[in-house]
This record gives structure tokens, C-alpha cells and sequence, in this order.
């Protein structure tokens, strides 16, 4: 099955790129490109891709109402946002906002064609080193929902830990590595805590454990 992708970047060799990329795959097909945030918003209804890759900043609307709106709209597709990040402050509004994930304009190409496939297979991607900036920059601004902190109660002391551990950037084997149990037992335990919590993916997962105020730079899990 092809994945159908769009791309939305306001420059022109930008978008270039990234379909050159796509399109030389043979599991995934750029199915047409948007220079804003509206025409972004207005191609994902009208061609229903399964994949956005959206820029952030765009004229007019930009890339987090785009993303928003394709979010709430009656169609499948799921946003991976692409940003420079050092100059996109609000990201983390953007995941909240319901994208799927974030990576580097400057990302070597294998890694944006995993994430895209990724992204596609109704994961979220979470790049660790761009979480670990997230991190730092929800330190320094980004506020805690305090009353976003009971919904952890529903979770085991385990499951708790492996949010912690997930928001941290850590895929499922090191997690596995971590808490000495298998990379299949881990899966089980993120599979039931986004169960319990109502969340899509890892993604969603990490911005409700900063919510929480359950994952801090150098903090550990709270019991």
C-alpha cells in the first residue's frame, strides 16, 4: 500500500527536496504540495493523504492552525511537522495542537522517510535529541496543567515509569535495557498505559507527562 504524502513549505526548493526524496520511494507518493497553511488545510481535505509534512512558519496561516484545523477535520491524515526548531518556539504547541511528531529540516533522508512511514503506521516519532531540547525548552516556559495530574492515577507505579522513560526520549529497547525486561514486555506496558490514559501514541503520551509535571530535566518519576 502507498503512503499518500503532502507537503507544505512556503519555500519552493524546500518542497522540491522533500518530494524528490518521497517520491524516489516506491511505498510513498507525494500527492501535491502547499506553500501556506490554507492551501495545506485545503489539499488535506480535498486529496486526504495520509501523511502532512508541515512547515511551521508559512504566510498567512501558519503551520500550527493548519495543523489544528487538518486535525480536527473529518479526515485520516496525521501531521509530522518539520521545523528548524531553535526558531520555532511553539512546537510544543503543535504537538498539542495533534501532530504526530517533529524532526529537523536538516534530517538525513533515511531519517525522514522512517519518519514519514512511521508516522503513517500510526506511530508518533520523537526524535531523542530534538526531545531533549523540547525538554529544555518546557523548563524554561512551557507551564504545568496541574489539572491534568489525576489522570496518572490510573496508571500502575510501572506504567508510570515507562511514561517517564518514554517522554525521556527512550525507544522501547532501551527502556527494556533499563528496567531489565524485555523490549515485548515494555510494548505491553506502553500499549496499556495510552489505553488507560486515552492517547493516541508516544507522541501524546510525552506531552501529558509534561503536563503532569511528571517528567522535569534531571527529574526522576514521581510516585
Amino acid at each position: 500500500m502507498t503512503v499518500r504524502v503532502l507537503i507544505a513549505d512556503d519555500q519552493a526548493v524546500v518542497r522540491a527536496g522533500f518530494a524528490a526524496i518521497v517520491d524516489a520511494e516506491p511505498d510513498l507518493s507525494v500527492v501535491g504540495q502547499a506553500g501556506d497553511g490554507a492551501t495545506a488545510v485545503a489539499l488535506a481535505t480535498e486529496l486526504k493523504p495520509d501523511v502532512v509534512l508541515m512547515d511551521i512558519r508559512m504566510p498567512g496561516m501558519d503551520g500550527l492552525t493548519a495543523t489544528r484545523l487538518i486535525i480536527e477535520g473529518a479526515g485520516t491524515a496525521r501531521v509530522l511537522v518539520l521545523t528548524t526548531f531553535d526558531l520555532d518556539s511553539y512546537v510544543f504547541e503543535a504537538l498539542r495542537a495533534g501532530a504526530s511528531g517533529f524532526l529537523l529540516k536538516d534530517s538525513e533522508a533515511d531519517g525522514l522517510l522512517s519518519a514519514i512511514r512511521v508516522v503513517a503506521s500510526g506511530d508518533g516519532v520523537l526524535a531523542p535529541t530534538v526531545t531533549r531540547r523540547l525538554i529544555s525548552a518546557f523548563a524554561h516556559g512551557a507551564p504545568v496543567r496541574p489539572e491534568a495530574a489525576g489522570t496518572l492515577d490510573r496508571l500502575t507505579p510501572r506504567e508510570r515509569e515507562v511514561l517517564f522513560l518514554v517522554a525521556s526520549g527512550l525507544t522501547n529497547a532501551e527502556i527494556g535495557e533499563r528496567l531489565k525486561v524485555t523490549t515485548g514486555t515494555v510494548k505491553s506496558h506502553v500499549n496499556a498505559l495510552l489505553s488507560k490514559l486515552g492517547l493516541r501514541d508516544r507522541v501524546q503520551a510525552t506531552i501529558l507527562a509534561y503536563d503532569t509535571g511528571l517528567i522535569r530535566p534531571r527529574a526522576t518519576p514521581t510516585t
